[in-house]
């Protein structure tokens, strides 16, 4: 693995385990790549709960509950999808945060409204007493570098309850707009997923 993931890994291992969290990932265009970066560090048994691999609309439903309307209405690269997986994600794990990932790696699948290289974040936090949260400092402005790279900027959603779906609770999402092949933007995304969940945990 190269060093950049490496060290990401070995970072977030430290931080997870400083504060005694546990991680839960549900990726799709990413097939698993940041599960897979998580886990290169030795011991991270103690830090990362599981992982989804959801890659079609009915494996975002099966297995996260994500509601097949939210898909519909707004298509599996959403940020009301990502927002979803990642609730989903902890309402089906032990983790006390999770992170989603959805988007088009290409080289086809591409539109005008989400042109090749467009993912969509989640991240979704698990209070002390049990019920799915956005930390507060997850509320912070972000770096210039990161503002200029963003597509539709970050954004808070807040989900009312369903009897399908997963519970609803408050989520981050964000949207951003990658530039290169296929596994690049699937890196970029990787980087992109873990750094900001790095962030709101630091």
């Amino acid at each position: 693995m190269e060093p950049e993931l490496v060290a990401l890994s070995a970072a977030l291992g430290a931080t997870c385990r400083a504060r005694g969290l546990l991680v839960a990932t549900a990726e799709s265009c990413t097939g698993g790549w940041a599960a897979q970066v998580i886990t290169h560090t030795a011991g991270s048994s103690a830090w990362f709960e599981r992982g989804f691999v959801t890659y079609t609309n009915d494996s975002k439903t099966d297995m996260l509950g994500v509601r097949m309307d939210t898909i519909t209405q707004f298509g599996a690269v959403s940020l009301e999808t990502a927002g979803e997986m990642a609730q989903g994600a902890l309402a089906n794990s032990r983790a006390s945060i999770a992170l989603a990932i959805t988007g088009i790696a290409g080289p086809t699948g591409g539109s005008k409204d989400k042109p090749v290289g467009t993912v969509c974040f989640g991240w979704c936090w698990r209070d002390a007493a049990g019920g799915l949260v956005a930390p507060s400092c997850q509320r912070r402005l972000l770096a210039p570098a990161a503002r200029d790279a963003c597509l539709t900027g970050s954004r808070r959603l807040a989900c009312t309850e369903s009897r399908s779906g997963p519970p609803s609770y408050e989520v981050i999402t964000e949207r951003r707009l990658f530039n290169g092949d296929r596994e690049g933007i699937r890196r970029q995304a990787v980087i992109h997923a873990l750094t900001g969940l790095l962030e709101r945990i630091t």
